[in-house]
């Protein structure tokens, strides 16, 4: 199944222009969206991965993390800042970030930058290559994904899709994760949801959900955290 959309979005086709006004006002109003502003921060999502981090004690300094579905960047943003030792965007930065989206993303000071599909095996080649480049033969700490398919209105199509991202950034993980690392995945309520949970607690040895408070409330979005290798026997 190919991958449709990568990045903080998840595009739905709108039902009306009043939906659309109603959104852009509540957008507007946002606090979250007027913190990023005067924070510097491209997206509200920076705030989503700041919450997780400190409820889960996610990032240490001098942690190799890799973002997948990076774009536009909020979450390289505060990685950037949390592994600088004086919370910079730019300067010194005790730890190494590698991040990927299909779309293109504005350079991050320190950020290691690959624009592709992650479910592209020449693109995971060069992501494996650039990790690679970076900290030759080091396994990572953390993966984030912000990852979230473009969304038909389908529910069985939708939660398919939504899957088999998670199920890849799982993938992933567990071949370039540390044995005691940590991946953080988006993901939705509703079909499929226990399935992936399942699936984590499989791979993983602590799996937690959260729904931080800056993500809507009214939005089915919910993030999962799997820290620990399982190594399971064949």
């Amino acid at each position: 199944m190919p991958c449709t959309q990568q990045g903080s979005g998840m595009k739905v086709k709108s039902q009306s222009k009043k939906i659309n006004k109603a959104w852009l006002n509540q957008h507007a109003n946002d606090p979250y969206v007027k913190m990023a502003k005067l924070d510097g921060y491209r997206a509200r999502a920076a705030y989503k991965l700041k919450e997780i981090d400190e409820t889960f004690n996610l990032l240490t300094p001098g942690d190799f993390v890799v973002d997948l579905g990076s774009t536009p960047g909020a979450w390289s943003q505060y990685l950037r800042r949390r592994l600088s030792p004086d919370g910079a965007a730019t300067g010194k930065l005790n730890g190494h970030i590698v991040a990927l989206d299909l779309l293109d993303m504005a350079p991050i000071d320190s950020v290691h930058f690959i624009k592709g599909d992650f479910c592209d095996e020449r693109v995971l080649a060069e992501l494996r290559t650039t990790m690679d480049e970076v900290q030759p033969g080091r396994l990572v700490d953390v993966v984030v994904s912000d990852m979230a398919p473009n969304l038909s209105g389908i529910e069985s199509s939708d939660a398919a899709r939504i899957a088999h991202l998670i199920e890849l950034a799982l993938e992933f993980s567990m071949a370039t994760l540390k044995p005691n690392g940590t991946l953080v995945v988006k993901l939705f309520n509703g079909s499929g949801y226990g399935q992936l949970v399942a699936l984590f607690k499989q791979h993983l040895v602590v799996v937690k959900p959260i729904k931080p408070k800056s993500s809507r409330m009214k939005s089915s979005e919910t993030f999962l955290l799997g820290r620990g290798l399982k190594r399971l026997s064949n």
